[in-house]
């Protein structure tokens, strides 16, 4: 046990070497997982939807990180899985793989259509689900890997007028486990992070609306809204071998709220 005690570094939360894939990975919270992954070592695999990613480029280049970008759409099942095999031809391997990409659409419950609702279970779980087993056939023959999935505060409530999104959310918890349960032995990890409220462009409307922003800040212990550099060590965390005997678990970061 002492032997094990002096042999822990922080070298542990470095990611020299290894390589991440991450989904939505030029904007918002995506970009702050991605650069943080690069500020500890990792080389980059960034799935987007546009190509607007000039800034997040500059971002990781400037780490001395080598970053790829591949613009696809993850509703397409083919395109799910080219995203694993690019990466693999690129880098010839997968440590990491954030599942950040996700989509949200509010409308009351009465009124909800339902290609809404296929719209956002297509990106928020069975995007997840593909990418994680197929990423997971590579990590099994590595023997190592590590999966971070993207919850919520919807995860653990059920929110109102975003159906679909609560029901992809607990899903994605649920996988978490699930995959969790099956790789273990694998020497894979698979875990989530739950971010809170996070000031980001999709949020601005909430935020501008000053009712519901006081609604909001009144329930959070720390008094304020995330940055999405508040989640840049959790990703770091969980993707590190700092993580290695933490597996399934859910990471709230949401300053207090779920406390409340």
């Amino acid at each position: 046990m002492l032997n094990d005690l002096r042999n822990f570094s922080t070298d542990y939360f470095r990611l020299d070497g290894k390589v991440a894939i991450v989904t939505g990975g030029n904007t918002g919270l995506g970009q702050a997982y991605a650069v943080a992954l690069a500020k500890a070592g990792a080389d980059l695999f960034l799935v987007t939807h546009n190509n607007r990613f000039d800034e997040t480029k500059n971002l990781i280049e400037e780490t001395g990180r080598q970053v790829e970008f591949f613009q696809t759409d993850l509703t397409d099942r083919d395109s799910i899985k080219e995203v694993i095999s690019k990466c693999v031809s690129i880098y010839g391997k997968i440590d990491i793989l954030v599942n950040n990409a996700g989509t949200i659409r509010r409308t009351p419950l009465l009124e909800y259509k339902e290609e809404d609702w296929d719209a956002v279970m297509d990106i928020n779980l069975n995007a997840v689900y593909l990418l994680s087993q197929e990423a997971a056939k590579i990590m099994v023959e590595q023997k190592r890997g590590k999966i971070v999935n993207i919850a919520s505060m919807l995860s653990f409530q059920g929110g109102k007028f975003v159906p679909p999104y609560t029901a992809s959310k607990h899903a994605v918890a649920g996988l978490t486990k699930a995959f969790a349960n099956e790789l273990a032995h694998h020497n894979i990890q698979i875990n989530a992070i739950a971010p809170g409220y996070i000031a980001t462009a999709n949020t601005a409307p909430i935020r501008e609306d000053e009712k519901r922003n006081a609604e909001i800040l009144s329930r959070i212990p720390a008094g304020r809204w995330a940055y999405p550099s508040d989640l840049m060590g959790a990703i770091v965390f969980l993707s590190s071998n700092a993580s290695d005997y933490m597996n399934g678990h859910i990471l709230a970061i949401d300053g207090g709220w779920l406390a409340r």
